[in-house]
């Protein structure tokens, strides 16, 4: 048992640590930001419109894999409007009070990021109607017969909602959303350019080929670069001398277990005998 829980404390510690490691090197800016050009486009021209209102942006909802950049895109519509982000989850709302006291909290202009948004509570959904559609909290005081409503006003807000599952969110909350907008697996060219930006961040030396090969076998996703391009880079400190080139991402990919096709171990275990093969 001790050894078991050892070992979950080291599978935290390097969640928490890859979770930083992804928020360090985050795009501060719609320059730094890679890909998705219909998106940024579509989004920039929603956030130029807004500020020349001088409104809050209409609700937005981002979905698409994970790992495409939804949390950094509501990080830089938040820089962009100028306003704070508060950032929740799904999971994180299990009661309409947890909704209430974030709600009530918000200031004008500013941004609640809900993650995972698809796994809303539906008590706490329904809460939710009211306060994107009105900006209004209708708050239950007592109970039986001499229960009461009291309808709290809240300050004109945006709320961007990411989910990698749309199919699971109710039509009712779907509809509230203004601005929809679906990300897309990316193409090696701009994965590169991911592992390019990342590296000089990072300070560290890396060539072409490692380039290629990390973004070869990311599988579109750069959340996937940064872990392989941390994992590269851990490798050239500990049996280089600290540049990944041909050499060292071969031998670090190798010893990952990662194939061509950016498969793993326990991803070829659960392919037909047959395709594990070709994967190899």
């Amino acid at each position: 048992m001790l050894v078991q829980s050892q070992n979950n404390n080291q599978q935290k510690e390097q969640i928490l640590e890859e979770e930083k490691l992804i928020t360090t090197l985050r795009a501060k800016t719609w320059e730094e930001f890679v890909g998705q050009k219909k998106v940024i486009e579509a989004l920039q021209i929603a956030l130029k419109a807004a500020k020349g209102r001088k409104e809050s942006l209409e609700h937005t909802l981002l979905y698409g894999p994970p790992g495409l950049g939804k949390t950094t895109l509501a990080h830089l519509i938040a820089r962009e409007m100028g306003v704070n982000i508060r950032v929740t989850s799904g999971p994180a709302l299990e009661r309409s009070g947890d909704l209430a006291s974030i709600l009530t909290n918000l200031e004008v202009g500013d941004v609640l990021f809900i993650d995972e948004i698809h796994r809303l509570n539906k008590v706490v959904e329904e809460t939710l109607y009211p306060a994107m559609e009105d900006f209004c909290l209708d708050i239950v005081i007592g109970k039986g017969p001499s229960a009461r409503t009291l309808r709290l006003d809240l300050p004109k807000f945006t709320i961007i909602g990411a989910t990698t599952r749309i199919g699971l969110m109710s039509a009712p909350l779907r509809d509230r959303f203004g601005i929809i907008q679906r990300l897309t697996f990316y193409n090696p060219q701009d994965l590169e350019t991911v592992v390019e930006k990342a590296a000089f961040k990072l300070t560290l030396r890396i060539d072409k080929y490692s380039k290629e090969e990390i973004a070869k076998r990311a599988r579109g996703t750069p959340r996937i670069v940064l872990k392989l391009l941390k994992r590269s880079r851990d490798y050239a400190q500990v049996k280089g001398h600290g540049e990944v080139n041909s050499g060292i991402i071969q031998e670090a990919l190798k010893l990952l277990d990662i194939d061509q096709a950016g498969l793993d171990s326990e991803d070829r275990r659960l392919l037909p005998p047959y395709l594990r093969i070709s994967a190899l």
